[in-house]
């Protein structure tokens, strides 16, 4: 294919690594502070998020919230490193997908609880665990797979 503005093919050609490594970052990042809540109460109330578990049927709701929390928390960070990318992103995939099937499945916006906010991670994510962490990248650096 050939692009609508062809002079703007070497411009696409050198954003298109940064571009995924900010993409890739952004995820991650943004994954780190909801781990945080389910560890540590940092951003929010670990018992709180037990409990919204525990509600769900989701039990035993401390050591599933935990380990949602080690997925997102230490997952965010694999991500955002471009370390161990893709093993990360798939954890969080799942995590991210499970919420949005079992969680936010019965509206569309996200000012409802709806499903848009929690389906867009799974998708981005998903699209992280099988490019990889692309050639910004710790995993690049240590010569493992981009």
């Amino acid at each position: 294919m050939r692009p609508i503005f062809p002079f703007l093919k070497p411009l696409y050609a050198a954003l298109v690594e940064p571009a995924y490594a900010l993409m890739r970052i952004a995820a991650g990042g943004f994954l780190i502070p909801h781990g945080m809540w389910k560890l540590f109460s940092i951003t929010g109330s670990r018992a709180d998020m037990i409990a919204f578990f525990s509600s769900l049927g989701l039990e035993p709701a401390a050591l599933l919230n935990d380990a949602v929390g080690v997925v997102e928390f230490f997952g965010g960070i694999l991500i955002v490193l471009g370390l161990l990318t893709r093993p990360a992103a798939l954890a969080a995939t799942l995590t991210t997908g499970t919420a949005a099937l079992f969680v936010h499945l019965g509206a569309l916006y996200v000012e409802d609880a709806g499903i848009e906010f929690a389906g867009l991670w799974t998708v981005v994510l998903l699209y992280i665990a099988i490019r990889g962490s692309g050639r910004i990248s710790v995993d690049r650096l240590i010569g493992r797979e981009v």
